[in-house]
């Protein structure tokens, strides 16, 4: 755990008693700061009592004495309006925060000489598996360093600071909407695209947190920006326009005049004066797919600035393993593999694993996004075969229309045997991919449980087999 820095003595409204929320009131706690906690669910401030934490009702609490409020990432804070908290802590000019804002007055309130390094990761999709990525190539080469924020493990929750370790922390727009201070030695912007627009108000609301990675850099610090969308286009316009930081584009579509980026999987250095080959990506299997490449353009470009060679950084991309739910193979059964992307959240992160594939039979479904999967029109020649489940199975089904064979499975463990059931019936080598393009919210808690949930479908089915053949 990471102390927090910069309240001692203070009282700190935390609402939101998840896991964040908890943590934080740990690390205030341990910082010497008074935590006050509230919660809308009794069971949520039952655990946090059972902790010995005071309770304090903040609707009705005197805001004038209190310093600061911790908001969970998942509260809302503008849209579609603001929590009651976040009203009266404004009422009482009492600065709202949160978790990486704490870890970022922590690292600031140290001497120059005792802070750690730290690199930022943020974007629509990509960011958990360059940030899983970034972390591994800096292990392999010896580093102290530590992996969380959005992803594993609270950025609160990690090991405490010692000089010389190096924290990889993936930001989501939500936190970035409550930092103001964060000032990492590389920011990685990834991509955008239409995401969490009911939280942010509209795709400039969600542009506008993101960006915020970037607020408290200058001229010391680098900023690693993707270069193929048309909205990171415009902030490298923008950026190039007023520099206030050393600037990385990436790109894994096309040439880069200065930057990084990957051309028939291979990585280019152009940051000086000619461009290199550096990387090969085919000798790299856990980084399969033009998604890929932008991710290791962005994971080599971070580590390049932190001071690692090209020669170093190439054996950590060749090595990695891998990210759990994102493009991941499971296993077998006989000639059919089973790939578990249950992180494709969203319609353009399932595009990244579809496109991978010259055909496969297809699982989708959940709670649908804003536009479902309408952008993958172009897609759907690939799908031998459509698998839906959950909310979206019906809106699906009529996009899909007679572009694929489609069924409502509705349930995802009938869904894994009935695309296995079809597979199986070729006699060739072919792929099951779970890549939903939904939230898992209707059915799972997460995507990491809709994700375990699809390994244990493959297990069971597996079993039945080898029962079968053994009777």
């Amino acid at each position: 755990m990471i102390p927090v820095k910069g309240f001692e003595g203070k009282r700190v409204a935390i609402f939101g008693l998840g896991r964040s929320g908890l943590t934080a009131a740990r690390a205030l706690k341990a910082g010497g700061a008074e935590p006050l906690l509230w919660d809308d669910k009794p069971q949520n401030m039952l655990a946090a009592t059972k902790e010995g934490f005071t309770i304090e009702n903040l609707k009705s609490a005197d805001w004038s004495e209190i310093d600061a409020l911790m908001l969970s990432p998942g509260v809302p804070l503008t849209h579609p309006e603001p929590h009651w908290s976040v009203v009266a802590a404004n009422a009482a000019n009492v600065p709202v925060l949160g978790d990486i804002e704490l870890f970022a007055r922590t690292i600031n309130a140290l001497p120059e000489r005792k802070r750690p390094k730290t690199i930022a990761i943020t974007g629509t999709n990509g960011k958990s598996t360059t940030t899983a990525l970034i972390g591994h190539i800096l292990k392999a080469a010896g580093k102290n360093v530590h992996v969380g924020g959005n992803i594993g493990i609270g950025v609160l929750d990690l090991p405490a600071i010692e000089p010389g370790s190096v924290y990889v922390i993936e930001t989501s727009s939500y936190q970035l909407d409550l930092t103001h201070s964060f000032k990492p030695d590389v920011s990685v912007l990834m991509n955008f695209s239409p995401d969490h627009l009911d939280r942010h108000g509209d795709m400039d609301g969600y542009i506008k947190a993101k960006l915020r990675i970037f607020a408290g850099q200058g001229a010391s610090e680098t900023a690693v920006i993707g270069a193929d969308d048309q909205w990171t286009q415009g902030v490298l316009t923008e950026m190039n326009s007023h520099p206030s930081v050393k600037l990385i584009p990436i790109s894994a579509r096309r040439t880069l005049g200065r930057g990084v980026y990957a051309l028939n999987g291979m990585i280019y250095d152009a940051t000086t004066d000619r461009a290199k080959a550096v990387f090969d990506l085919k000798t790299a299997r856990s980084l399969v797919g033009r998604h890929n490449w932008q991710n290791a353009c962005a994971a080599y470009s971070a580590c390049k600035a932190l001071g690692l060679s090209a020669e170093v950084i190439a054996a950590g991309l060749k090595s990695f393993p891998g990210l759990d739910h994102r493009m991941q193979e499971i296993g077998r059964i006989g000639k059919v593999r089973f790939v578990n992307d249950s992180k494709a959240t969203n319609a353009d992160a399932a595009r990244q694993a579809m496109s991978s594939y010259d055909q496969f039979y297809w699982i989708a479904g959940g709670r649908a996004k804003a536009g479902g999967i309408e952008s993958l029109s172009d897609l759907l020649p690939r799908v031998k075969g459509a698998f839906l489940i959950g909310e979206a199975a019906e809106l699906f089904e009529k996009t899909i229309g007679a572009a694929a064979p489609c069924v409502q499975s509705r349930h995802l463990f009938t869904a894994v045997a009935q695309a296995y059931a079809e597979a199986e019936k070729t006699g060739k080598p072919e792929v099951v991919l779970l890549s939903p393009a939904c939230a898992s919210f209707d059915q799972f808690p997460d995507f990491e449980a809709r994700g375990d949930a699809f390994k244990d479908a493959v297990a069971e089915i597996s079993k039945s087999i080898i029962a079968g053949a053994a009777s």
